[in-house]
């Protein structure tokens, strides 16, 4: 089974492609106008699936919420391999490969891209965009934080999320950085949302992310 999808076209032969994954409750609507913030100059093909749960109070999920960093297994575990299934026929049929593709989301957007981008026997992507979210803790389901050398990571968190407080954002630094990611962390003074301040240092970090695995391929 795939995903629904809202797709927004490069400005002329892409030189990647960039996902976003929704929170809670929203669709893949929510962070389709971020495409244009994260690439202004449509670089990139841009991509924004929805979530195959409706769950209450409403809108589309990735997985139940139970326990804030441990996400339920009997949603989480089918959504994964749906979402690693879709993002898989994504690459084949566009021909843009994982090393091409930058990952990101907000919430459970984050958490998925964590998932994705991290999860043991998937590609590794050109980089990770992780907004106010976490590494999932699942059972039957694993990270691998081996050798994550060079890998891009973007971590934005609000320093007074109610919902995912800052200190999963911590966390997630201080794992990625011991994998040996070059991880761009930031801060803001904010809840449970994402700062338009980092999302402006974002747009160039996101085109040297895949400027600097374009020379890595040579």
């Amino acid at each position: 089974m795939s995903l629904d999808f809202r797709l927004r076209p490069p400005a002329r032969e892409p030189e990647g492609a960039l996902v976003l994954f929704h929170g809670r409750g929203t669709d893949e609507h929510d962070l389709f106008p971020l495409l244009d913030v994260l690439d202004p100059e449509q670089r990139l093909l841009g991509v924004t699936p929805r979530g195959p749960l409706s769950l209450p109070p409403g809108g589309r999920h990735w997985y139940a919420v139970r326990e804030i960093g441990y996400p339920d297994p009997e949603t989480f575990l089918p959504t994964y391999e749906r979402a690693g299934e879709w993002l898989d026929a994504f690459a084949s049929e566009t021909e843009i490969p994982a090393g091409r593709t930058v990952l990101g989301g907000f919430s459970q957007g984050a958490v998925m891209t964590y998932a994705l981008g991290l999860g043991a026997g998937r590609p590794q992507p050109a980089a990770l965009l992780a907004l106010s979210g976490f590494p999932p803790t699942v059972e039957g389901f694993q990270l691998d934080l081996a050798d994550r050398r060079g890998l891009p990571v973007a971590i934005g968190h609000g320093a007074y999320d109610p919902v995912i407080g800052v200190e999963w954002g911590r966390e997630a630094r201080r794992r990625l950085e011991e994998a040996g990611a070059s991880v761009l962390y930031r801060e803001s003074p904010l809840g449970h949302t994402v700062d338009p301040a980092f999302l402006a240092e974002l747009a160039p970090w996101v085109a040297e992310a895949l400027g600097a695995e374009a020379g890595a391929r040579g």
